[in-house]
C-alpha cells in the first residue's frame, strides 16, 4: 500500500487541522494509507519572545518545508497565516481547503465585549496587528504580551490576571473546545490576519500526482480570496515586524479587498478597500498594497524596522 505522508507541527491545533485532510484522504483514496508526521518548528520551541522579534512567522513552517524538500513527507498542512509571504523554490500551495471563520475573537472569564470592557482592562495577545487595532479602539487597554498553544492562553487568563485574551475564531472552532465567554470581532472593527481562517496544503512543485489528489478538496472562493490576499502581504514586505492585516471577500462575482497597515511606534494605520474581478487575484492584492505604501506606508515601514 503507497503511503502519503503529512507533515505537521505537534500543536493541538496542527494535529487537528492535519489530522481533517488525512481523513478526506482515507475516506476518498482507501487504496493509499495515511500518515501524520509530528515535527517540532523553531516557532514550537521559543515560547518566551514575541513572533516580531526572533524571526516572525516562518518559524512555524521552516522545518516542515525542510522535510518536504527532502522527500520525507509528500504534503504539509499549515494555517496559511503562519506562511511567510514566499515560498521556498520547489514549493507550492496545491490546495486552499474551504475557509473557516476569519475573525478574531474576544475571549474573557465574564460575559463581556470590547466596549463594555472596564477602563485599563489587561489583554493578552502577542500580535502586532492585534495589538495596534486594539490601541486605536480602546487607548486605555493595556495589553499583554501572551504567547503558547490554545490551551496555554486559556490557562494564562486564568491565573496571570488578565482581564481577556484575543484568539482566532478558527482554532476555537477547528478544536472545538469550550471558553469561558467568546465575543467574536466583526473584521470591520479588528482586521485579520492575512489568510486567517485558511488552511494551505503544501507540496513539492512537481508533484502533479498529490496536485490531483487534492484537487477535489480545494474551494475555488477560499483560493481567489486567499490570493489576494497574499499578493498583498508580498507587495508590502517587512514580515512580522509589520503589523498589517487583509480580508478578501466575493461579493456579486467582484473581489473585494480591505487591507490596513498599521504603526506600532505611534498608532497611525492606513487602511485601502479596492474591487477587482475574480480572474486577476493578485493583481487587485498588488494594487491595495502599492496603494497604501504610496500613501505613507513606505516610511511607516522603514520607521518600523528601524525602532525593531
Amino acid at each position: 500500500m503507497r503511503k502519503i505522508r503529512i507533515g505537521t507541527r505537534k500543536s493541538k491545533l496542527a494535529i487537528a487541522q492535519s489530522e481533517w485532510v488525512a481523513s478526506w484522504l482515507r475516506e476518498r483514496y482507501p487504496e493509499f494509507g495515511v500518515e501524520l508526521v509530528r515535527i517540532t518548528t523553531s516557532g514550537d520551541r521559543i515560547q518566551d519572545s514575541p513572533l516580531s522579534k526572533v524571526g516572525g512567522k516562518g518559524l512555524f513552517v521552516k522545518e516542515i518545508e525542510e522535510a518536504l524538500l527532502r522527500e520525507e513527507v509528500d504534503l504539509a498542512v499549515h494555517s496559511l497565516k503562519d506562511m511567510p509571504a514566499e515560498l521556498p523554490k520547489g514549493l507550492s500551495i496545491i490546495c486552499y481547503p474551504e475557509r473557516e471563520d476569519p475573525r478574531d475573537a474576544l475571549v474573557t472569564n465574564t460575559p463581556s465585549d470590547l466596549e463594555t470592557l472596564s477602563p485599563f482592562s489587561r489583554i493578552g495577545t502577542s500580535s502586532l496587528r492585534r495589538k495596534c487595532q486594539l490601541i486605536s479602539m480602546r487607548k486605555d487597554l493595556e495589553i499583554i504580551p501572551l504567547r503558547g498553544n490554545v490551551d496555554t492562553r486559556l490557562k494564562k487568563l486564568k491565573t496571570e490576571g488578565l482581564d481577556g485574551i484575543i484568539l482566532a475564531m478558527a482554532g476555537i472552532n477547528r478544536l472545538g473546545i469550550e471558553v469561558p465567554h467568546l465575543e467574536p470581532i466583526s473584521t470591520s472593527s479588528l482586521i485579520p490576519a492575512v489568510g486567517q481562517g485558511c488552511l494551505a496544503v503544501e507540496a513539492r512543485s512537481q508533484n502533479g500526482f498529490m496536485r490531483e489528489l487534492l484537487r477535489p478538496l480545494n474551494h475555488p472562493e477560499t483560493e481567489l480570496r486567499a490570493r489576494a490576499e497574499r499578493s498583498f502581504l508580498i507587495t508590502m514586505g517587512g514580515g512580522c515586524q509589520v503589523p498589517m492585516g487583509a480580508i478578501a471577500e466575493i461579493r456579486e462575482k467582484r473581489l473585494i479587498l480591505k487591507a490596513i497597515l498599521l504603526d506600532w511606534v505611534n498608532y497611525e494605520r492606513i487602511l485601502v478597500q479596492r474591487e477587482g474581478t475574480l480572474s486577476d487575484p493578485e493583481g487587485l492584492g498588488r494594487a491595495v498594497g502599492e496603494e497604501i505604501l504610496s500613501q505613507g506606508g513606505r516610511e511607516i515601514i522603514q520607521r518600523m524596522l528601524k525602532e525593531a
